[in-house]
């Protein structure tokens, strides 16, 4: 072969792919691109010994070798190879799509031609980016194929001379430049294989040059050394020990050619998915559930998304959701692929008919990403459905730790709350776990009760629990923003004016009456001297004044809590948490007091009697802060004239037992 020299062509179609793979935002990427093209080769040539066009081995394999003293990082297969002719086609004409011309041309032999990943050509040439010279060295299969060598040293002209390779398969070896010499350790390399390479179909094995010198050193001393105390035996007659020769230690592949993923769901335990989670994010907690997909039509689609357990609301941050293509890694966390709610899970995606070089422009207008999309979301919700039939046990017990993932996932597609609605659970305030419609069906009214704080709202539970009455607890930050989504969806196609028909939330506290209220036709001529008196008294230290006849006569009053403030508030804490400020919103607490309790019959008639003024200001006082503080914490100021005014009651009392 003689030797020759040129330049590369660059077809003037061809110009704006070449401009995107140099514009790699991410230099690790060429790794990639070389170790997958090389797993075509092989993927190739396994297809071609299936029809007997070649002869099929047993050791295939992909080899990146570190040559940190020698400046080199290669890239090894033995795969199909290439003649002069294919590397004037595939290398020199960049763009060319090796792996298209291969498919187009065994269509008609090969079904399952669509795990060849690359197009040669383009991905080859991301080496440039790290290196300051490439070499080719290959061979083809074909019989009577000479071996070729590509020298190139600025991807723009190339040499191709006689090459010195003995069996089929490509080496590419880089030169890394001066700037790049991090991609000459093999933690580095490493590192970038198991990001990108770990579940490739093909063997891959990491070879360090350096360590394999300082470890072939080591044994030449301990031979030595053995050696040395063998002789030394011999020499004073004493029996020698057997020359110490050191076994090698077998190599093994970087990387798992068989995730869990390309296998039927039937084929795994639960262990097998328990323990593909824990090798993918390297952790020790297990998953909760899992969904494997598996999908042949009408677009391709494997991968496992697995529930981690929220220890709380405070970690409703992204999982890690990987996109691959043919067990080539994309990236993580596509929205274009993966719906925003979605991603709060961790799991794996395999797609082939995606790009392996995503562009975010592509997927957001590509319709088979949104079919995707709607699929996955599709699966997730018919899973929750799955479990709500045939585990409800199962179900009732995580649900604490999958509801703020199912609340996010309805905030962020109401079509996903249609599809789940009827398995929303929601805990009770006597510890059940029961969808609304089981709500609903022990009420009289649509309005549905909860409470955001158990200790601090108690005496309102204890009020509920002795009436007979249920509530829910919805205590994390997304149950506003959920309750208004509900009340929006399931009233779109009520009549307003028809109250009995709108569902609403009111928090416990916020609307007691029902509650409290006893069915006695009690005298209510002094209603209107109650609430002047209170109001003269406390001023505007409480909203409102009404009053009631409790059921409990023991109860002198309780706050109620208008919801609309109620909510607003909760808006303002969200605002200020993200660091806005200006919102000056607070709960709107009311008195409700009860006309037949003892103590306020008492008050009424000590009104208007001079000697008895003070009494009945501390003790309306008293009264208030009593129902505040069941309603929340006094604040400080509030808590000191609790306490100051305590000791003075106590202190009258004892003076009239005197």
């Amino acid at each position: 072969m003689t030797t020759e020299k040129g330049k590369v062509s660059i077809h003037s179609e061809n110009i704006f792919p070449i401009i995107k793979k140099w514009l790699y935002s991410d230099k690790d990427i060429f790794v990639r691109e070389l170790v997958s093209n090389g797993c075509d080769a092989i993927a190739k040539h396994k297809r071609l010994a299936s029809i007997g066009e070649a002869s099929l081995r047993n050791d295939y394999r992909v080899i990146v070798r570190v040559d940190r003293e020698n400046r080199t990082l290669t890239f090894i297969d033995n795969g199909i190879g290439m003649d002069l002719e294919e590397i004037k086609k595939y290398i020199n004409q960049v763009a060319f799509s090796g792996a298209e011309e291969f498919v187009n041309k065994y269509k008609d032999k090969i079904d399952e031609s669509n795990d060849i990943i690359g197009h040669f050509g383009l991905g080859f040439y991301s080496a440039f980016m790290v290196a300051d010279k490439v070499e080719i060295d290959t061979l083809s299969y074909k019989d009577g194929a000479q071996p070729v060598k590509w020298v190139s040293e600025d991807g723009m002209e190339f040499e191709i001379s006689q090459g010195d390779r003995k069996e089929h398969g490509t080496s590419i070896t880089l030169t890394i430049s001066a700037d790049n010499e991090d991609f000459l350790y093999a933690y580095k390399i490493r590192e970038i294989l198991n990001k990108y390479c770990y579940f490739l179909p093909t063997e891959i094995y990491l070879e360090d040059a350096d360590e394999e010198k300082r470890l072939a050193e080591e044994r030449v001393r301990k031979a030595q050394e053995s050696q040395e105390k063998y002789d030394e035996a011999i020499k004073n007659g004493q029996t020698p020990e057997p020359i110490d020769v050191e076994t090698p230690v077998e190599k093994r592949p970087i990387n798992n050619t068989q995730p869990l993923w390309i296998r039927s769901p039937k084929d795994c335990t639960e262990d097998d998915y328990k323990a593909f989670y824990k090798e993918v994010f390297q952790t020790n907690d297990e998953p909760l559930f899992w969904i494997h997909l598996n999908v042949d039509f009408p677009f391709n689609l494997k991968g496992i998304l697995y529930f981690p357990k929220l220890k709380n609301e405070f970690e409703l941050v992204e999982g890690q959701v990987k996109l691959y293509n043919n067990q080539v890694f994309v990236a993580d966390n596509i929205k274009e692929v993966i719906p925003e709610f979605l991603l709060l899970l961790k799991g794996v995606i395999d797609c082939p008919d995606l790009p392996l070089n995503v562009s975010r422009s592509f997927l957001q207008n590509d319709r088979d990403v949104s079919k995707i999309s709607k699929h996955i979301v599709k699966k997730v919700a018919d899973k929750l459905k799955s479990l709500y039939n045939t585990e409800r046990e199962s179900y009732d017990k995580f649900w604490d730790d999958i509801q703020v993932f199912i609340k996010f996932g309805c905030l962020k597609d109401d079509k996903f709350y249609d599809k789940i609605k009827d398995v929303i659970l929601y805990k009770t305030i006597d510890g059940r776990h029961i969808n609304l419609k089981e709500y609903l069906a022990d009420n009289q009214d649509k309005t549905i009760y909860y409470v955001t704080d158990e200790n601090q709202q108690a005496q309102y539970i204890k009020q509920f629990k002795e009436n007979g009455l249920n509530a829910l607890i919805l205590d994390n930050s997304l149950d506003t923003p959920f309750m208004g989504l509900i009340e929006y969806v399931e009233n779109m196609d009520k009549n307003p004016e028809n109250q009995e028909e709108i569902l609403k939330f009111a928090r416990i506290d916020s609307d007691i009456s029902k509650v409290l209220n006893s069915d006695d036709d009690e005298d209510k001529a002094d209603d209107e001297k109650i609430i002047s008196l209170f109001q003269d008294i406390l001023g505007q230290k409480l909203a409102s004044y009404k009053v009631e006849s409790f059921k409990d006569s023991n109860l002198s009053a309780m706050v109620v809590v208008d919801e609309q403030s109620i909510r607003m508030a909760h808006m303002k804490d969200q605002f200020q948490a993200m660091g806005l400020e200006g919102l000056n919103f607070d709960e709107q607490q009311g008195l409700l007091i009860n006309r037949k309790s003892p103590i306020i019959k008492k008050l009424v008639g000590f009104a208007d009697q001079a000697d008895k003024k003070d009494m009945v200001e501390l003790m309306c006082q008293q009264i208030a802060d009593l129902a505040m503080l069941s309603n929340k914490e006094l604040k400080p100021d509030q808590l000191n004239d609790y306490i100051d005014r305590t000791n003075k009651l106590m202190a009258m009392i004892v003076e009239l037992e005197k």
